[in-house]
């Protein structure tokens, strides 16, 4: 299962692009406690703490498939920066702004998360340049699993901050942290010689470098498709979180939030490095179902279905759901790499960037409505009801188009090589070769060239 793994951090410049990417990333899961609990402190209310959030979260989404485009023209290390500069002085002036004109935090939240990290886009849309076949799927995996770390240190180390220091030295920390993420993710990318625009793509037909203008991305179905199975997902596991919480707090005990949600990430730890080292191409539609399914396994011990003496008692079924997610939203992830226009790979995972965040500004209040009328296995129904859509969406993405085949023995993508910054990275020898997806020597692919994975 380790082969995938080694043969991946033998490709150049891989580790040092997944490590600094996911550091300026460190910061997102922490900002929304820290605003929080800072504005509340202001005013007193939860409401308008929630809308100071979403005010972020709005000017993230906004801006997805913008950076995207810009990211796609070459310069990511330029934009990488200016993005974490501006970012981290909005948060600073957040952090320093007095209570009494809290008022001035929305516009400054929504101005701010304009300028939030596009790490995730533009690292996802580098993968494909650097790695082919088994290792493509592998380092989709790898930072599916990464990923979940960060949701599970970033509140802990924002919330122990909150609580010695206060929200506003949270708030300092979380902007220095971004600030140091953006210079290391940049240099990373200059180190690889991976900030200039892809190489053209045999797939980008006329929309090459020099096409204009160019269709839209929103115009081809199959996008489409991820980009709104994305958005369902999404919204399904952000209605979970909400769940958790609120069962916890129907309990007067928030303790267990740690608890829950600690066991259901560290299912998905599990499940993705598990699947990061699966050989052939992951089975897309099986693994949306299988989330689906692991949501609605759920509803029968939540209340008021069961009252369990303690919700620790639910943590093995939790465990197991969340072997799921990380493999989930890594084929997602790979088939929207495999998919998407080479020279505008970015631009798509901006807009999946968006669909996250129409996620985050849908599930709040859908979660809590169902929950109010059907209390938390209502919550639950709902969340597998957004997963199950996502699943049956998957139905209608097609298969990538074959891959040339991976010369033997050889752990950088065939017809690619890794040259000096100076040179550029990653740079097309030729075309890129046309036909079918060799099988794997294990036998393991079947049919139609998909793993049971």
């Amino acid at each position: 299962m380790l082969a995938n793994y080694r043969r991946l951090f033998a490709v150049p410049h891989v580790l040092s692009l997944l490590a600094w990417s996911l550091t300026a990333r460190f910061y997102i899961p922490g900002l929304m406690i820290a605003v929080t609990f800072l504005v509340e402190e202001w005013t007193g209310s939860y409401t308008l703490a929630g809308l100071v959030t979403g005010a972020f979260t709005l000017g993230i989404a906004l801006v997805g498939p913008l950076r995207g485009r810009m990211a796609d023209r070459g310069g990511t290390d330029r934009l990488v920066l200016v993005c974490g500069v501006v970012f981290s002085v909005g948060l600073l002036g957040l952090a320093l702004l007095p209570g009494s004109l809290w008022w001035l935090s929305v516009p400054l939240a929504l101005g701010t998360g304009l300028f939030g990290t596009p790490a995730n886009q533009v690292v996802r849309a580098l993968w494909p340049r650097l790695t082919h076949g088994p290792e493509r799927q592998a380092i989709y995996a790898a930072e599916a699993t990464t990923q979940e770390l960060l949701f599970v240190f970033s509140p802990i180390l924002t919330a122990g901050v909150v609580a010695f220091a206060g929200a506003r030295w949270a708030l300092l920390v979380l902007s220095v942290l971004a600030l140091l993420g953006a210079f290391g993710f940049a240099r990373a990318l200059r180190r690889a010689g991976a900030a200039g625009p892809a190489p053209i793509d045999g797939d980008d037909g006329p929309e090459g470098a020099d096409a204009v203008p160019r269709r839209s991305l929103l115009r081809r179905p199959a996008l489409v498709m991820l980009f709104l199975m994305c958005l369902l997902m999404v919204g399904g596991v952000m209605g979970m979180d909400l769940v958790i919480v609120a069962w916890a707090n129907e309990l007067n005990a928030p303790h267990y939030v740690m608890g829950l949600a600690s066991v259901w990430a560290l299912g998905s730890l599990v499940g993705g490095a598990i699947a990061g080292g699966l050989r052939g191409r992951p089975h897309l539609v099986r693994r949306c179902f299988g989330s689906a399914l692991g949501v609605a396994v759920l509803v029968p011990f939540v209340p008021p279905v069961t009252h369990l003496p303690t919700p620790l008692l639910i943590t093995p079924l939790l465990f197991v759901s969340g072997m799921a997610l990380a493999p989930t939203l890594a084929a997602v992830m790979g088939r929207l790499g495999d998919l998407a226009p080479a020279r505008r790979r970015a631009e798509a995972f901006g807009w999946m960037a968006t669909a996250m965040g129409t996620a985050g500004a849908v599930a709040g209040p859908l979660t809590g409505a169902l929950v109010d009328l059907m209390g938390i296995a209502g919550g639950v129904l709902g969340a597998t009801a957004l997963v199950l859509a996502a699943a049956l969406l998957s139905l209608f993405v097609p298969d990538p188009r074959p891959e040339a085949p991976e010369a033997p023995g050889s752990a950088v993508p065939a017809g690619r090589h890794p040259v000096g910054p100076r040179a550029g990275a990653f740079q097309l020898r030729g075309q890129r070769q046309q036909g079918a997806l060799s099988a794997h020597p294990s036998g393991e692919h079947g049919a139609d060239g998909q793993s049971p994975g």
